[in-house]
This record gives structure tokens, C-alpha cells and sequence, in this order.
């Protein structure tokens, strides 16, 4: 059943990327003065605010656990710690790129870009954190209450151009953003197209991560099983 959720929404993702990609490129007009360059907005976009969804699941996932105590919540957190980390990458390439053309800079310490920087060393440290030889519900621990506190870089990073004096475009300012009708055509395909592919990604890596355990367990069981019983086996 499971299986079959997940190549449903591969699918439709897959046509709402190419969808989205028609729009981008047939539909959207040219930006005035970026030119050709602004379209890459349209994968920027998506791709920041999904791992912002990630990185609030991680923080869901780590409140959950700490409750709970159950693998479900961990296994929820780290598939999407994931995600965010791979996303909020794509993210800081494709503003390098658009940067390039708008700044004439591949890189500046502007607060948005400086604080999401900050965020993916975190939630890089978060992975590496969660692949280190510590005790298995001990590591889970701590990862949980690392979930939570690096959550509070987040909204930080949202708001950042609008607490300090940013040369970050703002999206949804009191003009608009600047977009015309079009363009949020192509603006909202890509976010839903993505945010499909980002559910089948997060389901798919949560079932790895299930049959992981299992694995785990039964050879842990074979490996503390009497003479015997391995015999039998």
C-alpha cells in the first residue's frame, strides 16, 4: 500500500515538475531586468521554503520523540534533516547563481544569506551528529534536543531581511514582490511540484529507515542468540 502511495505521488510530481517547467520557461515572462537569469527564481523559491517545512518537521519529529520515545519520531526527524539539509544547499547555489547576475558577487555577508548559511552548517552538524557511535537512544536523545534548539535558527533566517537592512529581494512586500500574475502561476506550480516530490522523498527514506531497524535488530538477535539457537538457524 505503502509502495503504491509513494510511486503515486513520484508520479505526480513528475508531471507537476515538467508542468511547472513549461510555465517557467513558455508562460512566465522574461523579467525586465534580469533577463533570462531570473528563472532561476523559480527553483530558488521552492527549494528554500521545502526545507524550511523540513527543518520544522525535524523540530515536530524532535518534540515528538522527547515524548514519545518511540522510533517513529527519530526516524521522522533524521529522514527529514535530510531532506532540509540537500534542499537548503540547492538553495544557497541557486542564490549564488542569481546573486552573480544581480550583485555582480557570487557571495555577500547579507543577513538572509548569512543567516541560512548558519542554518545548513547546523543541521550538517544534526546528520553528522546522528552518524556518530554513540548509544543508540542516548544519540536519539540528543539529537532530539539539538532538533529543537537549531529549529530556532528558522524563523531567523524568514525574517532576517526584514529586521535588518538586507539586499535580499522580499518576496511578499507591500508591492507585491513584483511578480506579475504570470509569474505566480509558475511560482505556485513549482511549490506544489515540489512539495510532492518532497512528501515521496520523505516517505521513501522514512521506509528505509524502518526496514534499517528491522535489519539491525534481527542481527543483533542473531549475533546474541545461544550456540543453539544459531544452529537452528
Amino acid at each position: 500500500m505503502m509502495t503504491n502511495v509513494k510511486s503515486l505521488l513520484a508520479l505526480a510530481a513528475a508531471l507537476c515538475l515538467a508542468a511547472a517547467q513549461w510555465a517557467v520557461w513558455f508562460y512566465a515572462p522574461v523579467e525586465a531586468s534580469m533577463g533570462l537569469v531570473q528563472k532561476v527564481f523559480y527553483l530558488h523559491l521552492p527549494v528554500a521554503w521545502w526545507s524550511f517545512v523540513s527543518f520544522f518537521v525535524v523540530f515536530v519529529g524532535s518534540v515528538g520523540f522527547l515524548i514519545k520515545r518511540t522510533a517513529f519520531w527519530d526516524d521522522l526527524a533524521g529522514s527529514a534533516a535530510e531532506i532540509g539539509v540537500l534542499l537548503s544547499a540547492l538553495a544557497l547555489v541557486t542564490g549564488s547563481l542569481w546573486g552573480r547576475a544581480a550583485w555582480n558577487v557570487w557571495w555577500t555577508w547579507d543577513p538572509r544569506l548569512t543567516t541560512t548559511l548558519i542554518m545548513w552548517f547546523v543541521y550538517a552538524g544534526y546528520l553528522v551528529l546522528r552518524s556518530s557511535p554513540m548509544g543508540g537512544e542516548r544519540r536519539a536523545l540528543v539529537c532530539a534536543a539539538l532538533g529543537v534548539v537549531a529549529f530556532l535558527d528558522v524563523p531567523l533566517v524568514f525574517y532576517s531581511a526584514r529586521l535588518w537592512r538586507s539586499v535580499h529581494p522580499a518576496v511578499f512586500g507591500k508591492q507585491g514582490g513584483g511578480l506579475e500574475p504570470e509569474m505566480w502561476v509558475a511560482v505556485l506550480i513549482s511549490l506544489v511540484g515540489l512539495g510532492l516530490l518532497w512528501l515521496a522523498l520523505l516517505l521513501a527514506r522514512l521506509s528505509q529507515a524502518r526496514a534499517a531497524r528491522r535489519l539491525t535488530a534481527l542481527l543483533t538477535f542473531r549475533e546474541d542468540a545461544p550456540l543453539g539457537a544459531k544452529e537452528r538457524q
